[in-house]
C-alpha cells in the first residue's frame, strides 16, 4: 500500500470534485477502488456498481453542480471537507445546499465516501404545490423550535 501524503490526498479529492462538476460517471468510478462504498441519506452502496448508482441518481436530479469550498481537513487517510452546493434541478430551479463530505482513502482512491445533507434543501426547491410547500415550511418551522425566539 502506498504512503499517501496530505497534499496527495487533498489533490485527489479536489481532482474528483471537478470530476463531478463534469458530471462524466465513467471517469467518475475511476477513483474509487473496486470495494468502495458510498453512504448517503442512510443508504449504503457497495463496490464501483453502487458507487455509479450513486452518481446515477445524482445526475438524474441534477443537471449542473457547481462546489464552493467552506474548509479542509485531512487526518491521516481521511478527508473531510465541507462545501456549498449550488445546483440547477432538471426544470430549471436552482438550489443552494450546504453539505459535508467524509472521504478515506486507499492508494489515493476513495475507498469510502459519506455525505451529508439536509434533503429538505431539496424538497423545497421541488415542491411546487401548496400542499407541499405547506408541510415542507411546517417541517422546517417545527425543526427550529426553540432556536428562533
Amino acid at each position: 500500500m502506498l504512503k499517501q501524503t496530505p497534499d496527495g490526498i487533498k489533490s485527489a479529492a479536489m481532482d474528483f470534485d471537478n470530476a463531478i462538476e463534469k458530471m462524466n460517471v465513467d471517469k467518475l468510478l475511476e477513483f474509487f477502488t473496486d470495494d468502495c462504498e458510498v453512504i448517503i441519506l442512510n443508504e449504503i452502496l457497495k463496490g464501483k456498481d453502487g458507487a455509479r448508482k450513486f452518481f446515477d441518481w445524482l445526475f438524474a436530479n441534477v443537471i449542473k453542480i457547481k462546489f464552493e469550498l467552506v474548509n479542509i481537513m485531512i487526518e491521516n487517510d481521511v478527508f473531510f471537507e465541507e462545501f456549498k452546493v449550488k445546483a440547477k434541478l432538471p426544470d430549471g430551479t436552482s438550489v443552494v445546499s450546504n453539505q459535508a463530505e467524509v472521504l478515506v482513502f486507499e492508494n489515493y482512491k476513495i475507498k469510502s465516501l459519506r455525505l451529508y445533507l439536509d434533503r429538505l434543501d431539496f424538497a423545497n426547491a421541488i415542491a411546487t404545490d401548496f400542499i407541499s410547500k405547506g408541510i415542507i415550511k411546517t417541517i422546517i418551522k417545527r425543526s427550529l423550535k426553540g432556536l428562533r425566539e
